[in-house]
């Protein structure tokens, strides 16, 4: 059993989750600050991803990236790089899907912040950037790990954008769920079958790691 596959979506997914992880945190607490209208355009505009098929993002991707398309042929053109049908061209496809789950989720964090901590941290003079790591991050650290984990579990699942984006080729851009699909489509359920089980059993490694992270609110007790 050839385990690239395996090996290539850890790699994508691992790529993808570390870019949104900084960027889904950073554009979470800056938009958090915005204005009601304008934090609500941007929101639709960031998380319109999430709702769409993922081969729609996929085909919008080809627009930009496609080595016929402006910004790909440039590339092409002036580095020599291709941005499609390559492993790496996955982590474009999977960064843009699962971006909305790291957002949303860090957004919601923030939001729930007590900004007295803030204040209390400036009246003590203390820097934004000190207050932004080791006060806010540490509070909001709970949905953080939530929202990174669950953006892991979606960039290992990820095929539509994916597919469309880099294709398959055995041994070099193959992933989980490219492979199960042409193993299906070829007939080979035996093995597709063994590939779907390692799926499920990554995906409920993944769901277990988010439940422990969860943030768990206990009741108070009512004191007759």
């Amino acid at each position: 059993m050839d385990w690239f596959p395996l090996v290539n979506s850890l790699r994508i997914a691992l790529v993808s989750t570390v870019i949104i992880f900084f960027l889904g945190i950073f554009s979470a607490y800056y938009i958090s600050k915005l204005p009601r209208g304008v934090k609500g355009a941007l929101d639709v505009f960031l998380t319109m991803p999430l709702v769409l098929p993922p081969t729609v993002v996929g085909y919008i991707l080809l627009h930009i990236i496609g080595p016929r398309r402006m910004f790909g042929s440039w590339m092409l053109s002036t580095f020599g790089v291709k941005l499609t049908m390559n492993w790496w061209s996955a982590i474009f496809a999977t960064a843009v899907v699962i971006f909305p789950l790291m957002y949303r989720t860090a957004r919601s964090a923030f939001e729930s912040f007590d900004e007295t901590l803030a204040y209390s941290g400036k009246t003590l003079g203390l820097s934004n950037t000190f207050i932004f790591w080791r006060i806010r991050i540490p509070v909001c650290k709970q949905g953080i790990i939530a929202g990174t984990v669950l953006a892991f579990a979606r960039a290992l699942g990820e095929y539509g954008a994916t597919s469309m984006v880099c294709g398959y080729t055995p041994g070099k851009t193959a992933t989980i769920s490219t492979t199960v699909y042409q193993l299906w489509r070829t007939n080979n359920d035996e093995l597709a079958f063994k590939w779907v089980m390692v799926n499920i059993a990554m995906s409920a490694v993944v769901l277990i790691a988010v439940n422990m992270f969860e943030k768990k609110k206990t009741p108070e007790r009512i004191k007759k």
